[in-house]
């Protein structure tokens, strides 16, 4: 998959006005429009443009797609980045829901970051007597798997899109005290009563929703409640057996190593995964780790091991 430079499929600069692209998309469409245009390669320029203004027309999704464009080039192979889309406040169920449909065609390259709903609020002023309450906000934040361990409380920052009087898209910033609740997993959203969009009238405002995403981390990875580590061990651990120190988010913990392990062999910490009424697994991965051969006395100890150990690692191979 390529990185699509909307800006360039439509000819505005990346500082253009809401207006300026407006205009451009209704000049452009005159000129691709399949039902007028003589090129033979009309229609599929009038449908990546009409992509391209899906997403710069609306101040939330250009706001991220600007933050995520400044380090691609058209044409570069691309794959969205874990949490590309986090800390960033959208209106109603946000645009990576499930739903709408592909009617507009939209490429792999759009619904990989939009998802395939297009369509977003569009909602205007109404009479003074009227009452509405406010639209929910929806955002994606990233916490540490250790917070789901133990609950925390955290200060989050979001940015909030908006068009600026100049006719600017621009994102201003609000921070939030937020708990975070022991046992939350990844997908599950937190709501915040009354931090979505005020209301109409007198209308309540709208709730905020936090989805919550691990950040990376160099050592755990998890799926679902299970929480899984690729340990490395001597040989001698693996062969001969014992007890070893393991890393969890919870703490360190002692593992028996039974003898004659293999690399790739998985060991399980039952319950000690992510905390819930059923709490998730902690999976461990043997991966042998051989002693470097760096000094005298080390490659000697090899050639011992290399003459006494009948050993041939290829023997299932035939070979």
């Amino acid at each position: 998959m390529e990185f699509e430079d909307y800006y360039e499929v439509m000819g505005v600069k990346r500082d253009a006005t809401q207006d300026e692209i407006k205009r451009a998309y209704r000049k452009l469409a005159r000129k691709y429009h399949p039902d007028v245009s003589k090129e033979a390669d009309a229609e599929e320029k009038f449908k990546r443009l009409g992509e391209a203004y899906e997403v710069l027309k609306d101040p939330e999704k250009r706001a991220a797609y600007d933050q995520l464009g400044q380090n691609w080039k058209a044409g570069q192979d691309f794959n969205p980045p874990p949490g590309w889309d986090a800390g960033f406040e959208f209106s109603g169920g946000g645009f990576t829901g499930a739903g709408g449909g592909d009617a507009q065609g939209y490429s792999d390259f759009f619904e990989s970051l939009f998802g395939r709903r297009a369509g977003g609020f569009t909602g205007g002023a109404g009479r003074g007597d009227f009452h509405m309450r406010g639209q929910d906000h929806h955002a994606k934040v990233l916490i540490d798997l250790e917070d789901a361990y133990h609950g925390a409380t955290r200060h989050i920052t979001l940015q909030v899109p908006e068009v600026d009087p100049g006719g600017h898209v621009v994102t201003r910033k609000r921070t939030l005290k937020v708990r975070i609740p022991k046992g939350v997993k990844q997908g599950q959203q937190i709501r915040l009563a009354g931090q979505g969009a005020p209301g109409l009238g007198q209308g309540g405002s709208g709730d905020l929703y936090l989805e919550i995403e691990f950040k990376p981390h160099p050592f755990y990875r998890v799926e679902g409640r299970d929480v899984y580590l690729e340990l490395p061990v001597a040989p001698w651990e693996a062969a001969l057996g014992g007890k070893v120190k393991v890393p969890t988010p919870a703490g360190v913990l002692d593992l028996k190593i039974p003898p004659g392990s293999t690399s790739g062999k998985k060991l399980r910490l039952k319950g000690k995964g992510i905390p819930g009424k059923q709490p998730g697994d902690f999976y461990v991965q043997l991966k042998i780790v051989l002693p470097p051969s760096d000094s005298e006395k080390a490659r000697a100890f090899y050639e011992k091991m290399k003459q006494e150990l009948p050993f041939n690692p290829r023997a299932a191979l035939g070979v």
